[in-house]
């Protein structure tokens, strides 16, 4: 594979961007390289060191030699996470308050405005050679695309996800994978989660070997987003392993991120989500049907670990890992898309797995990867929003006695530029490209690195196509669909189960309150109105 992608050409865009860059105490080689890895659609406990059953050595030995986060969130759907992460904004400030679709409002463009800078245009001005595989969507226009925001490098797909077999696109035909500025076939036998990883290995060996300056790779799985779709020899390794069960599995899971400290003593599991069935009332032809189900998607979960053993090791050979700085997270909750059951709408007979085939896990099986929270990606309850952080540096992140450490204070996506930029010696600019930029909104967590510190106080929002909420210190306020407010004290009770609305109602006031002034100032709109406005504006 990996002599194929050699013998292609790969221009290397220089585009220089004019940034104030902080005076760097350190040398161009002393800077960490810098791994920032995304998975898509993955649950919150879905690896190892969360509680997952599945089996993800890789990413458990990245976090057992470094930080896990309990407390760390995204947006709650693709779109929006990705613009919060590259431009330290809400998503609605950079221009993606909801998905790609252009509904006539700066907030609602979808793509990537020019009031907002990347994680690119700041580490590259600082020295960085700045490289990016795999899922981009936020601007799926060329003039939108990776290379002309700060990135060197690029292989993937600005429009979106859902292909994992070459075959897949005859489904989804609307997908199209890039390599710069040039869109590309992709060869016979393309598994996506592999040829990402060549590209992004690749990408590697020529910055550590030609450019000799430090890199940032931004890696954005397509993986484990549905469809159901696996190589057979993965599939194989899963076969029986999930009979047990969703609340078996959710029950296990939970057992072991309580060994694990994940959450403060007196945590509870939440209840089996009301739209699923206990797994012992299910027929046993859905029963077989929905345990396939999730062999393929736990082969999905350990094809990425793999893989992400296969970059590490290649850090390694180039005598860079030690000296990288290697976080991972999810964009948000487990998709439950399909309801109960999930959803088939592949060629008629094609087996689940197939690149012909299109399938998702289900509501039932989302929730277990959801452990301990309620819902699911485009929700805003902890399990739309809650994702794991793992991040590793032996070089920069300070563990007494070699011992991992947990990290409790709260996060956002939000924060990940900013840290970048303070580890690799960048400033936020205030202009950039004769456009005024605004003022990051996240805060840097770098200081975790040294030792656990306590994080300034301040408030953390959210909203996606209706689902709002807002934390301020342990509290939480949600509301679905422009429903009624519900309260929660998250750190007596981060799964939610206990609404205080009615006892503390002057603090739900407060923060609503709170969120409504934080709407206006970002550009946030009622959504059933966006889609009036936009609708009204096509006539």
């Amino acid at each position: 594979m990996l002599e194929r992608l050699r013998l292609r050409a790969f221009p290397l865009a220089l585009a220089l961007a004019s940034v104030t860059i902080i005076a760097a105490t350190a040398t161009a080689q002393e800077k960490p390289n810098i791994v920032l890895m995304m998975a898509d659609d993955m649950g919150f406990s879905d690896i190892g060191c969360y509680g997952g059953e599945f089996e993800t050595p890789n990413l458990d030995a990245l976090a057992n030699g470094g930080l896990r986060f309990t407390q760390f969130y995204n947006t709650a759907r693709c779109c929006p996470t990705r613009a919060a992460l590259m431009t330290g904004l809400y998503q609605h400030q950079a221009g993606v308050g909801h998905m790609t679709a252009n509904y006539g409002v700066p907030s609602y463009q979808g793509y990537l405005n020019h009031k907002c800078v990347t994680i690119a245009e700041v580490l590259r001005p600082a020295g960085y050679t700045t490289l990016m595989v795999g899922k981009w969507h936020v601007g799926s226009e060329p003039d939108q695309w990776p290379t002309k925001r700060g990135f060197d490098r690029y292989f993937g797909t600005p429009s979106g996800g859902g292909v994992y077999f070459k075959d897949t696109l005859k489904i989804r035909n609307t997908v199209f994978f890039v390599e710069n500025d040039t869109r590309v076939e992709v060869p016979d036998d393309f598994y996506c989660t592999d040829d990402f990883t060549d590209y992004a290995i690749d990408f590697v060996d020529e910055a550590v070997n030609k450019t000799k300056k430090p890199f940032f790779l931004y890696f954005a799985h397509i993986a484990v987003h549905w469809p159901l779709q696996a190589k057979p020899e993965d599939i194989a390794q899963q076969e029986g392993r999930h009979d047990q069960g969703w609340d078996a599995v959710r029950e296990a899971r939970f057992a072991r991120q309580t060994e694990m400290g994940l959450f403060p003593e007196g945590t509870k599991l939440s209840p089996r989500d009301e739209q699923a069935k206990a797994w012992d009332a299910m027929p046993e032809k859905a029963k077989k049907d929905l345990a396939h189900r999730r062999e393929i998607y736990g082969a999905q979960v350990q094809c990425l670990d793999q893989n992400v053993g296969r970059l590490v090791a290649k850090l390694k050979e180039l005598g860079q890992f030690d000296n990288t700085l290697f976080l991972f997270l999810s964009d948000n909750g487990c998709s439950a898309e399909g309801g109960p059951g999930g959803f088939s709408r592949g060629k008629p007979n094609a087996p689940i797995g197939t690149g012909l085939s299109y399938a998702s896990v289900g509501l039932e099986w989302a929730n277990a990867s959801d452990t301990p929270f309620r819902k699911f990606k485009i929700d805003t309850r902890e399990g739309g929003i809650s994702t794991p952080l793992i991040a590793h540096w032996p070089k920069g992140i300070n563990l007494p006695n070699g011992k991992s450490r947990l990290v409790n204070a709260p996060g956002h996506v939000i924060d990940i530029l900013p840290t970048l930029a303070e580890v690799g010696g960048a400033t936020y600019p205030t202009e950039f490209e004769g456009n005024k930029i605004i003022p990051t909104e996240g805060q840097s967590f770098a200081a975790q690195f040294a030792k656990p510190t306590e994080v300034k106080p301040r408030d953390l929002f959210w909203e996606h196509q209706g689902n709002e909420a807002v934390r301020r210190g342990d509290w939480k306020a949600v509301r679905i669909n422009r429903g009624p407010w519900s309260l929660y004290n998250l750190k007596e009770d981060r799964t939610e189960t206990n609404n205080l609305n009615k006892t503390y109602p002057e603090k739900t006031k407060e923060l609503a309150a709170a969120w409504h002034a934080w709407a206006d100032r970002c550009g946030v709109w009622e959504f059933s109105e966006l889609m009036k406005y936009r609708k009204n504006k096509k006539k």
